[in-house]
């Protein structure tokens, strides 16, 4: 990795108002040098809106060509198969294949210059989850978290902020772990050097199956290498958090129960004060709270939601994620990250336009507009920052992996890369 001293991210045209109005300063990976030089800037004091943030993780990388930074007038090799398609605000043009957001253009912006000095997965991912710009001196580059990592964004605001629901934490990562394809754990979604008391709370409702398979299933699956199918078919199912009480347990005889355990760890808890031990019983209480708290029962089953709701979102991996979000948000949740997709799903080196096209953008604009009407319908949209992003972009030109895919698609490029904004007092 270079060492060499990264320019000043500070814009002459984006004013201290405009930075805390969207929200995202850490979001961003911004210093608290450049904290200081915004706090600089003379300008009237504002009320932040946000009250939640979703961050919605794109594991991979976005290809920003394909999506909200087209190039139509560039050279074949950089251009690309979409065409650009004009949306509600004037001027603006993103991916043909994105109408529903191009529809509500008026709801969103974009950055189309977040830039970091690397093009590996692993480190891009630590980057873009701790909002940090720089690796810490234990970071070796493996698949391994560490106590000596940075804290991911989730586990700070777990941490430092108290929750707007008692029966849920003020953070939580759905639906699943970030897992590279050969098993190795991505570092950076963790407390680090907070310690794994402070990692975040993580609803997996999406197994680690077949590490071959992307997509979002069962709706939109495709294989890993298009010249190297699996050999198995796709057997991943969507396995939202069931927290109903059994048909025999009742919520007074759940009282009962609970009276006696809770006599029992009084008695526990007098020889074995150590942390963990606190620890644990915080998070058992929180089970327990889940399980007596309809609205937070309802949030969590999403598979088993309405038809009406279901054709919204989108019935796959993406749609049930982010209606989940959704509906945390509404219960009180302050924060939640949603990973769109295991395995670096959007890592589209090959196949990259039927991929983009036909398995990737259907599924995302579906539930992404979803979330944006939903939350303006209730009066949370406002109140609620939505940010996505990717580990990185992906290079101008196309290249192709011959050995892998028939298609050309796009290599790594932490150089440039586009994120989403909407909410929080965002206008496009």
């Amino acid at each position: 990795m270079s060492t060499q001293r990264r320019p000043s991210m500070q814009h002459p045209g984006i004013s201290r108002r405009t930075a805390i109005q969207a929200g995202a300063v850490g979001m961003l990976g911004l210093g608290t040098n450049h904290m200081r030089e915004l706090q600089a800037a003379a300008i009237e004091p504002v009320n932040a809106k946000a009250k939640s943030v979703i961050y919605i993780f794109l594991s991979g990388g976005l290809a920003q060509h394909e999506s909200f930074d087209l190039k139509p007038d560039a050279p074949a090799e950089v251009r690309g198969e979409f065409n650009p398609s004009s949306t509600t605000v004037p001027g603006f043009q993103i991916s043909e294949h994105l109408p529903g957001l191009a529809a509500r253009a008026k709801k969103w912006s974009v950055v189309r210059s977040l830039t970091h000095p690397t093009n590996g997965h692993t480190l891009g991912h630590y980057f873009m989850l701790t909002g940090r710009s720089e690796q810490n001196a234990g970071f070796r580059g493996d698949r391994v978290p560490r106590p000596s990592d940075y804290p991911s964004i989730a586990s700070i605001v777990g941490d430092r902020l108290v929750s707007r629901n008692n029966n849920l934490p003020p953070s939580i990562v759905l639906p699943e772990r970030l897992v590279h394809w050969s098993g190795g754990v991505i570092p950076g979604a963790y407390g680090g050097v907070m310690g794994n008391r402070r990692d975040p709370f993580f609803i997996e409702a999406s197994p680690y199956a077949d590490p071959m398979w992307r997509g979002a299933y069962p709706e939109y699956t495709f294989p890993n290498q298009s010249k190297k199918p699996p050999k198995q078919a796709d057997a991943r199912v969507y396995q939202a958090p069931n927290l109903k009480l059994p048909h025999s347990l009742t919520t007074n005889r759940l009282g009962d129960r609970l009276s006696l355990l809770n006599h029992i760890d009084d008695q526990r808890r007098a020889l074995e004060r150590s942390a963990n031990v606190q620890g644990y019983d915080g998070q058992r209480q929180r089970v327990i709270s889940m399980l007596t708290d309809p609205v937070v029962r309802k949030a969590f089953d999403v598979t088993n939601a309405d038809p009406k709701t279901q054709e919204k979102y989108g019935a796959n991996s993406f749609g049930w994620s982010i209606l989940m979000a959704y509906r945390l948000v509404k219960a009180g949740v302050n924060m939640l990250q949603v990973n769109l997709g295991n395995n670096e799903t959007w890592d589209t080196h090959g196949d990259a336009f039927p991929r983009l096209k036909d398995k990737l953008f259907p599924p995302t604009d579906r539930a992404l507009c979803a979330l944006l009407d939903d939350l303006e319908a209730d009066g949370l949209l406002d109140e609620t920052l939505i940010v996505m992003a990717g580990e990185f972009g992906r290079t101008p030109k196309l290249s192709t992996l011959s050995d892998s895919f028939p298609l050309p698609g796009r290599d790594h490029w932490g150089a440039v890369q586009s994120v989403f904004f909407a909410g929080g007092g965002i206008q496009g």
